[in-house]
C-alpha cells in the first residue's frame, strides 16, 4: 500500500521559500562584507566574530536552499525516493559548519582576551545595529516554517541567533564607550560562541537522528504500533519501521498478520489516511500475511532487520 498524495503539497512548501532564501542570502552576503571590513578596521573581535558567524550563515542559507531545490526533483530508477534526504544532510552539514566556525571564533576571542587591543566602539555599535535590522528581517522570512521542517528551522535558528548576537555586540560597544573596558569586546566574542553552541546543539542532535533513520521526534512509535495492532482482523504486527524520507516527510513499512486474508482496498485507504492524519506519516507500505505456519515470515521477531 502506498500513499502518494503528499508529493505536490510538499513540493509547493519547499518552493515557497525560494524567495526567502534568495533575499536572505543577498542581504547577509552584503552585511558580511561590511561587518568584516569594519571589524578589521575597528579592531573589534566582537564584530569579526559576528562577521564570521554571518559568513557561515550565508553558507547555511545556500546549503539549505540547494537542499530545498533538490527535494523537489522527481525520483529516478537509481534514486527511488528522489533527493528528499538532501534536506536532512543540509541540516546536519549546517550544524557542523557552525561548530567549526565557533571553534575559530572562540580561539581568537581567548587570544584577544589575553592580549586586548583598542576597539572603535562607535563603529561597533553602528555596524551591529545594521546587523540587527538585516538579521531580523531574514529571521521573519523563515518564521512560518520553523516548526515543520528541520532544514528551514536550521536557517531560522541561524538568523535568530544572529539577531540576538548583534544586540549583544551593540551592548558591548556601548559599555566600551562608557567605561573604556576593552576586554568586554573579546568577552562578547566568547558569549557569541556560547549562544551559537546552545542554539545549534538541538539541530545537530535532531539531524543526526534523522540521518540515522531514527523515528522523528514528533511521532510516538508505540502509539503507531498500538493503532496498527488494534485494527480489526489484525492478529499480529511485526517488522514495523518508521523513518524520515526528508525533514518534512516520513515513511512507514510493516507486516500485518490478518488470518482471514487480504483486507479490502477501502480498508487500506482508511489506514493510509489515518496514519497521515494522526501521525504525519505520508508514505506507508503495508505487507499483509495470513500467518500460515508452513510459510513463516523471515522478519520475525522485531529485532531481525
Amino acid at each position: 500500500m502506498h500513499d502518494h498524495e503528499h508529493a505536490h503539497g510538499h513540493d509547493h512548501a519547499h518552493g515557497g521559500y525560494d524567495m526567502a532564501f534568495a533575499l536572505g542570502t543577498l542581504l547577509n552576503t552584503a552585511f558580511v562584507l561590511i561587518e568584516g571590513a569594519y571589524g578589521f578596521l575597528g579592531h573589534s573581535m566582537a564584530l569579526l566574530a559576528d562577521a564570521g558567524h554571518n559568513l557561515s550563515d550565508v553558507a547555511a542559507l545556500l546549503i539549505a536552499w540547494g537542499a530545498s531545490a533538490l527535494a523537489r526533483q522527481r525520483p529516478s530508477s537509481r534514486f527511488t525516493y528522489g533527493y528528499r534526504g538532501s534536506s536532512i544532510l543540509a541540516a546536519l552539514l549546517n550544524a557542523v559548519i557552525l561548530f567549526i566556525a565557533v571553534g575559530a571564533i572562540g580561539l581568537e576571542s581567548v587570544r584577544r582576551l589575553i592580549e586586548p587591543g583598542p576597539v572603535a566602539s562607535l563603529t561597533v555599535i553602528v555596524v551591529a545595529a545594521i546587523g540587527i535590522a538585516i538579521n531580523g528581517v531574514t529571521t521573519l522570512l523563515f518564521l512560518r516554517g520553523r516548526h515543520g521542517d528541520l532544514n528551514i528551522r536550521s536557517a531560522y535558528l541561524h538568523m535568530a541567533a544572529d539577531t540576538v548576537v548583534s544586540m549583544g555586540v551593540v551592548v558591548a560597544g556601548a559599555v566600551i564607550m562608557a567605561t573604556g573596558w576593552i576586554w568586554i569586546d573579546p568577552a562578547v566574542g566568547l558569549a557569541i560562541v556560547a549562544v551559537i553552541v546552545v542554539g545549534t546543539w538541538d539541530v545537530l542532535r535532531h539531524s543526526m537522528r534523522l540521518a540515522l533513520d531514527a523515528v522523528p521526534a514528533s511521532i510516538d512509535p508505540e502509539a503507531v504500533r498500538g493503532y496498527l495492532g488494534g485494527l480489526p482482523g489484525v492478529a499480529e504486527l511485526h517488522d514495523l519501521h518508521i523513518w524520515p524520507m526528508s525533514t518534512t516527510e516520513t515513511a512507514l513499512t510493516c507486516h500485518l498478520v490478518i488470518p482471514i486474508g487480504h483486507p479490502s482496498d477501502a480498508m487500506l485507504a482508511r489506514i493510509s489516511a489515518e496514519l497521515r492524519a494522526r501521525f504525519g506519516i505520508h508514505h506507508a507500505t503495508i505487507q499483509v500475511e495470513t500467518g500460515d505456519p508452513a510459510h513463516p515470515c523471515e522478519l520475525v521477531p522485531d529485532h531481525v532487520v
